[in-house]
C-alpha cells in the first residue's frame, strides 16, 4: 500500500493545495487528516462545508482506487453534525461493497477528540483501466 500512499501523495494537486495529508492506505480503506487553516474557514468563522466535502472525498478516492482499479465518484452525499473552527480533522474511509462496476463507501469526518463532524456516503464507478501508481 506503500505505492498507492505515494501515488496520490504525490499526483493529487488539489488535495496539496488545501493541506490534505495522508496517514493509512490499505485496501478498501485509508485515513486522512486536515489542520484546519484559516483558509478552510467560511464567513462566520467555522470550517466551510466545501473543505470538509474535499476531505471525505479525497479519503474516499484512495480507499475505491486502492485495489488498482480507476475508480471515479458518481454520487456522494454528506450530513454535517458539528461545526468547528479550530484543531484538526480527520476522515476514515472504509468500503462497504464492491462488485465488478461498482464500490460503496462510507466515510466519517471527526475531530481530534473524535467527536462525529460529518458523515459521507460515496459511490465510485470503477473502469477496467488499471492505475500503474507510478509518478
Amino acid at each position: 500500500m506503500e505505492k498507492v500512499k505515494q501515488f496520490f501523495s504525490t499526483n493529487d494537486q488539489f488535495a496539496k493545495h488545501v493541506g490534505l495529508e495522508l496517514l493509512e492506505a490499505e485496501k478498501g480503506y485509508a485515513r486522512v487528516k486536515m489542520v484546519i487553516q484559516p483558509h478552510h474557514l467560511n464567513g462566520v468563522q467555522t470550517v466551510h462545508g466545501g473543505a470538509i466535502f474535499t476531505l471525505a472525498d479525497f479519503t474516499l478516492a484512495i480507499a475505491s482506487n486502492s485495489h488498482g482499479r480507476i475508480a471515479m465518484g458518481v454520487n456522494a452525499t454528506i450530513s454535517y453534525m458539528k461545526a468547528v473552527s479550530t484543531g484538526i480533522l480527520f476522515a476514515e474511509a472504509r468500503e462497504v461493497s464492491l462488485n465488478h462496476k461498482l464500490g460503496h463507501y462510507l466515510v466519517n469526518i471527526y475531530d481530534e477528540q473524535h467527536e462525529p463532524i460529518a458523515s459521507f456516503q460515496g459511490m465510485v464507478y470503477r473502469k477496467e483501466a488499471q492505475l500503474t501508481f507510478e509518478g
